[in-house]
């Protein structure tokens, strides 16, 4: 199963970005695939706060368009978003311990240890960050 990261969305959701039309149609594809895919509830906020901040984006996305975007993807049959279970810390813990990641790489080690508390072994992503954690193959959609 394939995750998406937050960056993909924001790029598929503005079309001003340098990777919008990519990102869009990575999407389209998986929403009109047949293979499960998901989104981690993480990169859902974190889209919801860039795309309607104002220092982000001007003008920056209204919540009403942002959120719509969001339940379109939901309407995929073959899309689900990924929740932390009751395994989730420990996951978290191993990774930040293993990998050494701080600071800002939380969040990223974050999405790594949901996907691997929830089977899914790979993202689809701009963010080389995640390579650093070497337990996912990372998509990169600049390769």
């Amino acid at each position: 199963m394939i995750a998406v990261d937050t960056n993909i969305l924001i790029y598929a959701h503005r079309a001003e970005t340098d990777l919008h039309k990519t990102s869009l149609e990575w999407l389209t594809e998986l929403a009109e695939g047949r293979e499960p895919w998901a989104i981690p509830v993480f990169c859902i906020t974190e889209f919801l706060r860039v795309v309607t901040h104002a220092r982000v984006f001007n003008p920056p996305s209204k919540t009403p368009l942002a959120t719509r975007f969001i339940e379109e993807l939901l309407e995929s049959p073959t899309c689900r978003i990924a929740s932390p279970g009751s395994s989730f810390f420990e996951h978290l813990k191993a990774l930040l311990n293993e990998s050494g990641a701080r600071g800002n790489l939380v969040f990223d080690a974050q999405i790594v240890a949901l996907c691997r508390e929830q089977g899914i072994s790979e993202i689809l992503t701009n963010d080389r960050d995640f390579e650093r954690f070497g337990s996912l193959n990372v998509l990169l959609l600049d390769d």
